[in-house]
């Protein structure tokens, strides 16, 4: 019985790293974007994939057929949003910028639009699945990706000072 227990536990292992080896830098990058974090100094995304990849080897026995990269990607998607809405006060309801300044190439946006651009564009998600997942209607995730793809395509230009009226230049 314990041989048994073993060798399947040992397969369960073998596929798992399998599975990790593979998908782990896409991962990674689909975090550090989401994060929008530099690509070379990035551990809020290397949390954030070390957690789903925990979460997916703690499910690998009920997968059944269910792609596990799909069940890393949506663990990574939540845990991120999640997080957001408890650093800043909610993704989902209105979250316009975060507090600390990303640096990486989608610092422009918000978390969700963040979040939505990436799964929907990098990742390839279908609207529909997007909005099932974040509980967004479909409209909602449709207008975000289009105004964080225009953001991104077009960042807004940095506007100048405004005068300053009222002051008179000294005399000498």
């Amino acid at each position: 019985m314990r041989a048994r227990q073993g060798s399947r536990d040992a397969r369960r292992t073998r596929g798992f790293e399998a599975f990790a080896a593979g998908a782990s830098g896409r991962l990674l990058h689909t975090a550090t974007l989401l994060t929008a974090e530099p690509s070379d100094g990035n551990p809020h995304a290397r949390r954030l994939l070390t957690l789903a990849l925990a979460h997916t080897y703690a499910h690998w026995d009920r997968l059944r057929g269910e792609d596990p990269y799909d069940r890393a990607r949506r663990h990574l998607a939540t845990r991120f949003a999640r997080g957001a809405w408890h650093r800043h006060g909610g993704i989902l309801g209105g979250l316009t910028r975060s507090r600390r300044r990303p640096a990486g190439p989608l610092a422009a946006l918000a978390p969700q639009e963040r979040l939505i651009l990436v799964l929907r564009l990098h990742e390839g998600v279908a609207e529909e699945q997007t909005a099932a997942l974040l509980g967004l209607p479909v409209e909602r995730v449709h207008t975000v990706c289009d105004r964080a793809t225009a953001t991104v395509l077009h960042p807004p230009a940095a506007r100048p000072a405004p005068p300053v009226t009222g002051v008179r230049a000294a005399t000498p």
